[in-house]
C-alpha cells in the first residue's frame, strides 16, 4: 500500500505535466545552473593567471594554490606559460632571490614541472664561513619554503641536504613553543611536504587554511569546492564499475576464498595515481591488472611444489594452463582475458598492440614471485642486494606502470616501448621505494606470515649485531636516496609524457598510505582519505 501511494505521487499530473517530470526538470535546471557557474569560475581563474603580469611572487602563489587545491588539470596551458617566463627570469634576475620564500617556492614549482634550476641559487643564504645565516631562523614561512624545496633534491646537491636538515630542525624547535594555527600548518608541512604528498588527498586540509585578501583567493576557493564535488561523483561511479560490475562478474572472490578480496582498496591506487577526472576509463582499466598482481602473489606464495613444473613463460599456452589446479586455471584464464582485452583497447585507441610487452612484464613478475617462494620453501635467506633486486620486480610496479603507459597512449613509439620494457630507472626507483616501505614490517594486513621474506631480515643476517632500529634507519635512508634518483628522472628532458612522469611520482607518494597499517591490520589514513574523497561533500 505504501509503495502504491509513493509511486502514485509521481503519476499525479496537472495540465498534462506530472510531478515526476517536474522533479526531473528541477534537477536538470539545477545541474545546468551549477555547470554554468563552474564554467564561469574556470574563466575567472584563467583570467587571473593571464593578468598576473610581472609580479613573480603572486604568480608563484597562484600556481601553488591551484596545485594544492587539485584543480591544476584545468590550467596546464596557462601554468606552462607562466612557468616558462619565470624560468627565464629565475635564471637571469636576482631580485626574487632577496625574498627567501619566493626563492624557495620558485625553485620548487619549477623543478616539480621538470624545469632544471641549479641548487646553487641557495648558496647566497650562507655567511662568510660557509654556514647558513642565523637570521633565516626568524622567517618561519621562508623556512617552510626551504624544507619543501629540499624534497626535490637529487644526488650530489649537498646544499639542498643542508637546508633540509637546517629548516626541519628549526621548524621542529619552533613548533614546541607554539600552539596555534601557524603551528598546525608547520606540522603539516613537516609531515606532508607537497612534493611527496598527493595533492587531491591534502586538498581539503589546504582549503581550510587557504585565506587571503587578494580577490583571486575567493575565486580559487569557490572553484575548488565545486570541482571537488564534481570529481567525487565521478569516483563514485568508478567504484561501482570496479566492485559491483567488473570484480563481481569476474568471480575470483568466490572461487579463490584464500586470496585477498579488496577491490576498493585496489581502486585507490589508480584514483591516487591518475587524478585527472578525464582519465576515468584508464582508472577503471588499471584497477584490473593491479587486482591480479595481488591475487597471483597470493596463489604463487603457496605453490612451492609447482616451481619445477610451472614456467611463467607458458602462462599464455592453453595446454600448460590446463595442467594447473582448477583455482589456478581460473586465475590465469582471467589474466589472459584481461591482457587480451586491454591489448585490444590500446590497439583500437592508439594503434599499437602492447600484447608482447604486457606478457613479458607478467612473466617477469611471476618469475620473481616463484623465486621468493623457492627461497621460503628452502629456508634460504638471500643477500640483501639479491633480495632487493628480485623484490623490485615482485613489487608489481613494473607490470602496473607498463599497463598505464599503454593505457595513457602518450608517446608510444618503438624506442619508448623498448625503454618501458627494459625497466627504466623512473619505474625501478618507484618499485624500490614500494618494496622497502612494504618490508619495514608494517604490512600486517597481508597475513603472509613471512612467506615472502623481508629486506630487514636479509640485511640483519648479512650484518650480524645490527639492531632492528639501525636496520630500519638504513631502510629509511635508502628510501630517501631512491627519491633523489626519482627526482632526477623526472627532470627534463626525459622520453615520457608529463602525465606518465607525474603518475610514477604519485605511485611513490601513495606508498606510505598503502603500507602504514595499525595494530588492527587497518589503514586508518587511507580509509580516512577514501571517506573524504568519495563520500563527503564540500559545502559552499
Amino acid at each position: 500500500m505504501k509503495c502504491h501511494i509513493f509511486f502514485s505521487m509521481f503519476s499525479y499530473s496537472y495540465g498534462g505535466f506530472s510531478l515526476f517530470n517536474f522533479l526531473l526538470l528541477t534537477i536538470f535546471l539545477w545541474q545546468n545552473e551549477f555547470y554554468m557557474e563552474h564554467a564561469q569560475k574556470l574563466e575567472e581563474v584563467r583570467s587571473a593567471l593571464k593578468e598576473v603580469g610581472e609580479d613573480t611572487l603572486e604568480a608563484l602563489l597562484m600556481i601553488d594554490a591551484i596545485q594544492r587545491l587539485g584543480i591544476d588539470y584545468h590550467f596546464h596551458g596557462e601554468i606552462e606559460v607562466v612557468l616558462q617566463r619565470l624560468h627565464t627570469k629565475f635564471n637571469t634576475v636576482s631580485d626574487c632571490h632577496n625574498n627567501l620564500y619566493e626563492l624557495a617556492l620558485g625553485f620548487r614549482l619549477l623543478r616539480q614541472e621538470g624545469y632544471y634550476v641549479s641548487a646553487d641559487v641557495f648558496n647566497n643564504l650562507k655567511d662568510t664561513e660557509g654556514k647558513l645565516q642565523e637570521k633565516l631562523s626568524e622567517d618561519i614561512k621562508g623556512l617552510m619554503g626551504l624544507y619543501e624545496a629540499s624534497q626535490l633534491c637529487i644526488k650530489g646537491e649537498d646544499i639542498l641536504e643542508e637546508i633540509g636538515n637546517f629548516s626541519s630542525q628549526l621548524l621542529n624547535a619552533w613548533n614546541t613553543h607554539n600552539d596555534h594555527s601557524q603551528a598546525r600548518i608547520v606540522r603539516n608541512t613537516l609531515g606532508h611536504p607537497h612534493h611527496k604528498s598527493l595533492a587531491r588527498f591534502m586538498a581539503k586540509s589546504f582549503l581550510s587554511d587557504f585565506q587571503g585578501t587578494d580577490g583571486w583567493v575567493n575565486v580559487f576557493r569557490e572553484l575548488a569546492k565545486m570541482d571537488f564535488n564534481v570529481v567525487k561523483s565521478i569516483h563514485q561511479k568508478e567504484m561501482l564499475q570496479v566492485s559491483s560490475e567488473w570484480w563481481k562478474d569476474l568471480g575470483l572472490a568466490k572461487e579463490l576464498k584464500f586470496a585477498r578480496n579488496q577491490p576498493l582498496k585496489w581502486y585507490m591506487w589508480p584514483l591516487a595515481v591518475l587524478p585527472d577526472p578525464s582519465l576515468s576509463e584508464q582508472r577503471v582499466e588499471l584497477t584490473k591488472p593491479i587486482s591480479l598482481v595481488y591475487i597471483i602473489d597470493d596463489i604463487l606464495m603457496f605453490m612451492e611444489h609447482l616451481m619445477n613444473s610451472l614456467s611463467s613463460q607458458k602462462l599464455w599456452e592453453y595446454a600448460a594452463v590446463e595442467q594447473l589446479p582448477d583455482y589456478m586455471k581460473i586465475c590465469f584464464n582471467a589474466l589472459n582475458g584481461i591482457t587480451n582485452e586491454i591489448s585490444s583497447k590500446v590497439y583500437n585507441d592508439h594503434g599499437w598492440n602492447p600484447m608482447e610487452s604486457l606478457r613479458k612484464a607478467w612473466a617477469c613478475l611471476c618469475n620473481a614471485f616463484l623465486v621468493e617462494a623457492k627461497w621460503f620453501a628452502d629456508g634460504h635467506v638471500p643477500k640483501a642486494d639479491e633480495y632487493l633486486k628480485n623484490g623490485v620486480i615482485s613489487s608489481g610496479v613494473h607490470v602496473v606502470l607498463v599497463h598505464m603507459f599503454f593505457l595513457l597512449g602518450h608517446g608510444i613509439t618503438k624506442r619508448n616501448v623498448d625503454i618501458v620494457d627494459d625497466f627504466p630507472e623512473i619505474i625501478s626507483s618507484v618499485a624500490k621505494i614500494l618494496r622497502l616501505w612494504d618490508d619495514l614490517g608494517s604490512a600486517k594486513d597481508e597475513n603472509q606470515d613471512g612467506h615472502d621474506g623481508s629486506y630487514l631480515e636479509c640485511y640483519m643476517k648479512e650484518k650480524p649485531g645490527t639492531s632492528i632500529e639501525n636496520a630500519r634507519c638504513h631502510v629509511m635512508h635508502t628510501i630517501s636516496e631512491t627519491w633523489k634518483s626519482l627526482n632526477n628522472e623526472c627532470l627534463a628532458p626525459n622520453p615520457f609524457s608529463t602525465c606518465f612522469t607525474k603518475a610514477c611520482l604519485n605511485v611513490a607518494r601513495m606508498v606510505p598510505l598503502m603500507y602504514s597499517y595499525d595494530d588492527n591490520r587497518c589503514l586508518p589514513s587511507l580509509e580516512e582519505h577514501m571517506k573524504s574523497l568519495v563520500y563527503e561533500s564540500v559545502s559552499s
